[in-house]
């Protein structure tokens, strides 16, 4: 006879948020692929966030509730902020009893919120996973009456918290690597196979000032006989002074790529931005890198690189410091330092974690309530 387990995953806004909620529920469905339990997969968001494209993309089910940001200063928002809250969480409720609900987990972001608070309210365990060293609002909430607290870095401040790691897509913790599958990824991209790579990114949306400052120091990069995957972001193409596409022999710059598995087996060091997947991704692939974290919020890229960078396996650069003067006179020796990019890789290799999604799912399952 077949029994159903009934879980909510809420939280997005961004990539970062959405990824692990994938994944951990890829995870829980593998656990239960060959038994006689089914589980049944409800998603909740925002209309507004990454997650009312990328959950749907994946093939799981997806509800939305009203977006309920919590304002900075006093304004109307905030006057009215206990009513549209109040009205997300009404929201939330009805979902969560049509979906006979047995355990809610939330990663953070606009929606968690009010589906944390509806949860407490229908006696529905939560479980939450905070994904950066420093907690969301959200997720400082929630921690205080959920069942189970996990974090994906040591460190995070949230009571009770155990670390387990961040959950990640089988394309990248089952990811093969290797000399051969580098030189195939490689040729698979338009690269020469057998030389050393540079892979930038700075995400899916870019990152100008990267941007500004790759094209700035081009010349020397180039010079180090190394060549250049060059992820710009959609809309950032980067120009020479004709306001044509940058080319260059050995330069290679796309907007986008979907998914970054191929990127990573190309690479031979990334520059990146040090969001809290990418942080756990270069990791478990055994990556070294270059971490630009983002100047804003409330400084969370920058405590999460720290622990690659304490140990060795990253150098991490402050936005303002990373300028053509700075890629120019330091990117080059670190490309041509053999030894020292093997060190960073095996490091970064040493404290990857890939088994977090399949801890979620162990968590998730003897957690849930009978309903």
């Amino acid at each position: 006879m077949t029994t159903t387990m009934n879980v909510v995953f809420c939280g997005g806004g961004t990539a970062g948020h959405v990824s692990p909620m994938l994944a951990m529920a890829e995870a829980l469905q593998h656990k239960y692929r060959d038994t006689d339990i089914d589980v049944d997969v409800l998603m909740i968001g925002t209309a507004e966030g990454m997650e009312a494209t990328l959950i749907p993309e994946a093939g799981y089910r997806f509800d939305t509730i009203e977006k309920v940001p919590m304002p900075r200063s006093m304004s109307a928002e905030l006057v009215s902020l206990p009513f549209r809250l109040r009205k997300a969480i009404k929201q939330a409720r009805r979902l969560l009893r049509e979906h006979e609900t047995q355990v809610v987990v939330g990663v953070g972001g606009y929606a968690a919120t009010p589906v944390y608070l509806a949860a407490r309210a229908e006696k529905i365990p939560v479980i939450v996973h905070e994904g950066n060293v420093r907690p969301g609002l959200a997720n400082k909430l929630a921690a205080r009456f959920a069942t189970v607290v996990a974090c994906a870095f040591e460190g995070t401040d949230l009571p009770g918290a155990i670390h387990v790691g961040m959950p990640m897509s089988t394309e990248i913790t089952d990811l093969p690597v290797g000399p051969t599958m580098k030189a195939e990824t490689r040729h698979s991209l338009g690269l020469d196979p057998d030389r050393t790579t540079l892979v930038v990114t700075g995400g899916s949306s870019g990152a100008l000032n990267i941007n500004t400052a790759i094209a700035g120091a081009l010349d020397d990069l180039l010079a180090t006989g190394a060549q250049i995957l060059h992820l710009t972001g959609r809309g950032k193409v980067v120009t020479d002074q004709a306001g044509e596409p940058l080319e260059r022999p050995g330069y290679t710059q796309l907007e986008y790529i979907n998914g970054l598995s191929r990127v990573y087996q190309a690479a031979d060091l990334i520059v990146a931005r040090a969001g809290a997947g990418t942080v756990h991704e270069i990791a478990a692939v055994g990556l070294p890198s270059v971490l630009v974290p983002l100047p804003i919020g409330n400084g969370e890229q920058e405590l999460n690189a720290a622990g690659l960078r304490d140990q060795g396996a990253a150098v991490v650069v402050p936005d303002d410091y990373f300028t053509a003067q700075w890629v120019a006179t330091r990117l080059p020796n670190l490309l041509m330092d053999t030894p020292r990019l093997e060190y960073m890789a095996q490091t970064a290799k040493n404290l990857g974690i890939t088994d977090a999604a399949e801890t979620m799912a162990t968590i998730i399952s003897e957690t849930k309530v009978a309903r």
